[in-house]
C-alpha cells in the first residue's frame, strides 16, 4: 500500500469512526476525538468478564438516578425526616432537566460505536439511553449528587464513588471520556449552585 493509499484509508476510516453531532455546536466535540480515542484504547484491555458484572452492574444501578435516589432515602430513614430525600431528587430533577434538555441539544452527539447486535439485549440490564452522548447524564447526575450529599461531610466517599460509576460509562461504551469529564465537571457546577437554593 502506498504513503497516499495508507493516508486515505486512515482519513477514511478516522471520518468513520469520529464521533458525529447535529446540534450547532457539535464540532466544538471534534478537537476531543484523538484524546477519546486514547482514553478508549487504553482501557480496553481491563474489559474483562471479571469486571464486567460489578461495571455493567453499577452502570445500571444509576440509570435515571436511582442510586442517588436510594441513597437519599436512607438518609432520610436515618434523619427520620422526608427532607434529605426529597430535597435530592428535586435538585437531580432540576439536574436531569437542564443536561438532558437543553445542554445535550446544543450538540447532539452520536454514541460509541457497540459491538452488540441490533436486537440482543445487552448484558447485566444495561440499556442505551434515548438521550445523545454529550455531555453524560450519568456523569453530571453522580457528580451533582456528590456535591449535594458531601455538603455535610463525607466528599472522600461521594465523590469516588461518582467517579466510579461515571467511569463505568466509557467502560460499556456508552460515552466516550470527553463526555463523562465534561459532565463531572457540570454535574459539581449543578450541585453546589441548586444546593445553595433549594431547600
Amino acid at each position: 500500500m502506498t504513503a497516499m493509499t495508507e493516508t486515505t484509508a486512515h482519513a477514511t476510516n478516522t471520518a468513520q469512526t469520529s464521533p458525529v453531532g447535529d446540534g450547532p455546536f457539535a464540532h466544538f466535540l471534534v478537537r476531543f476525538d484523538a484524546f477519546d480515542e486514547r482514553v478508549d484504547r487504553a482501557i480496553e484491555p481491563l474489559r474483562t468478564p471479571a469486571l464486567d458484572p460489578a461495571m455493567y452492574a453499577l452502570s445500571s444501578a444509576a440509570d435515571h438516578s436511582i442510586l442517588w435516589h436510594a441513597i437519599g432515602a436512607v438518609q432520610s430513614v436515618r434523619a427520620g425526616s422526608l427532607t434529605p430525600m426529597t430535597r435530592l431528587s428535586k435538585i437531580l430533577g432540576i439536574e436531569s432537566a437542564i443536561t438532558n434538555g437543553p445542554v445535550k441539544a446544543l450538540f447532539r452527539r452520536e454514541r460509541p460505536d457497540r459491538d452488540d447486535a441490533a436486537g440482543e439485549p445487552l448484558p447485566y440490564g444495561l440499556r442505551v439511553p434515548i438521550t445523545s452522548s454529550f455531555p453524560s447524564g450519568h456523569a453530571t447526575a453522580a457528580f451533582c449528587a456528590a456535591a449535594v450529599l458531601s455538603e455535610r461531610g463525607g466528599a472522600r466517599f461521594w465523590y469516588p464513588l461518582a467517579a466510579v460509576v461515571a467511569s463505568t460509562r466509557v467502560y460499556v461504551r456508552m460515552h466516550h471520556a470527553s463526555d463523562v469529564i465534561v459532565g463531572a465537571a457540570f454535574g459539581v457546577v449543578l450541585g453546589r449552585v441548586l444546593r445553595r437554593v433549594v431547600r
